[in-house]
């Protein structure tokens, strides 16, 4: 059973009907901060439990995106398992899905039937389209909806194929999207006393990504294109080459930053060149500019040039591997690595809490369980069960 704590949203009750990445997520953002989340999986379990990386049959992905929460296993294609989660539903704060728009009201668990027993749900909905529209329909997956919202388009080298980041980058961010909006649905609860609900689009979130373009397209016609490591219009700012072969991002967004790049360079006269001296007319040159910056970084080791920005005031990073940043004193010493027992693999380690709250913090207080790990114990503690028909049930092939 999960070990309670006093997070902000302690006594809250949140079913997490998920799978894959943004609902987990999005569940996993609330359960660092107290609230009691009850996953609910099918028999064969969330189709996470086999994505990232396994070690003796268990997913190290799993072991962080399910942490903090109960884990039970109910087959929701039963009437007997849609009965136990309409139950459930009737106790909850919160509801998460993230099914294709209209399998819930298949199955007779539309916001409309939950809240008539429980008007007080907020019911939290990520799809890849949104609940209406042409393409509500639609399977989306965050990478799917990157490339309709226009993302996709932008992302990699201008000389090759859009290129995808090998991160859920998408599914993250609607998570926190979600997690937001149901904030926003649960302070509205307290002034009326009603639920609603959180309507979180994958395409939609990509888009919002999109802002700088929006705007710019229907005054300027502007499309605009691959930068692969660069910034738009912007120098330097960009990936150069060191000479122990690395590479660092070196940011000179204005002109005072780029002053303190070129004196740091050993040529502080660029500062004062009409062709350079403003972030405009670097803008306009900017291979020119790359080309000048890397120079002289190919002249020195990472760590010496990192070194070197960090005294003159620039912003600037090695491009740092999963072992730099294991070697790294910041997140060890902000907690970002956190060491976490695991129920089979003995210990994990974790990304940290994200964010950071002074008088109310987040915590990791167990790793993932395992599939149907807490189904005996929910049903008994939340829906009053007994053993006998709890045994039913897991005979019947209705719980597991």
């Amino acid at each position: 059973m999960t070990k309670r704590n006093s997070g902000p949203l302690s006594g809250y009750r949140v079913i997490e009907l998920c799978s894959t990445i943004a609902g987990p997520v999005c569940a996993r953002l609330m359960a660092d901060f107290g609230a009691e989340v009850i996953k609910v999986e099918p028999p064969e379990g969330d189709a996470a439990r086999n994505m990232g990386l396994q070690d003796h049959g268990e997913s190290l992905y799993c072991a962080s995106m399910l942490r903090n929460k109960r884990t039970v296993c109910i087959d929701m294609k039963t009437d007997e398992g849609k009965a136990l989660v309409r139950e459930l539903a009737r106790s909850a704060d919160f509801l998460i899905e993230n099914f294709r728009p209209g399998t819930l009201e298949r199955l007779g668990l539309g916001y409309d039937e939950l809240s008539r027993d429980n008007p007080g749900l907020i019911m939290v909905r990520i799809s890849g389209y949104g609940q209406d529209g042409p393409y509500s329909h639609l399977p989306g997956y965050g990478a799917i909806c990157e490339a309709v919202a226009g993302v996709r388009h932008l992302t990699g080298d201008p000389d090759r194929p859009p290129a995808r980041v090998a991160l859920a980058v998408t599914d993250y961010l609607t998570a926190v999207y979600a997690a937001f909006g149901a904030m926003l649905a649960l302070e509205q609860r307290h002034r009326s006393g009603k639920g609603q609900v959180v309507d979180a689009a994958l395409y939609e979130t990509a888009f919002s990504m999109m802002e700088s373009y929006v705007p710019a397209f229907p005054r300027l016609g502007v499309v605009p294109k691959r930068q692969g490591p660069r910034l738009m219009n912007t120098a330097p700012n960009s990936l150069y080459r060191s000479r122990d072969d690395s590479y660092v991002l070196i940011a000179a967004n204005n002109d005072a930053i780029f002053g303190r790049l070129a004196a740091a360079m050993g040529h502080a006269e660029w500062a004062a060149d009409e062709r350079y001296a403003t972030q405009i007319e670097r803008g306009k040159r900017v291979d020119e500019m790359d080309a000048m910056v890397e120079a002289w970084t190919s002249q020195h080791d990472a760590a010496e040039i990192v070194a070197r920005m960090q005294e003159a005031g620039v912003p600037v990073a090695k491009v740092y591997t999963i072992a730099d940043i294991f070697a790294d004193p910041h997140f060890a010493a902000r907690g970002m690595l956190a060491k976490v027992p695991h129920p089979r693999l003995g210990e994990v380690v974790l990304p940290g809490i994200v964010p950071r709250l002074s008088e109310t913090p987040g915590e990791i207080r167990e790793a993932g369980h395992l599939l149907g790990a807490d189904t005996d114990s929910v049903l008994a503690e939340t829906l009053g069960l007994g053993e006998e028909r709890i045994a039913a049930l897991r005979q019947a092939g209705v719980v597991r």
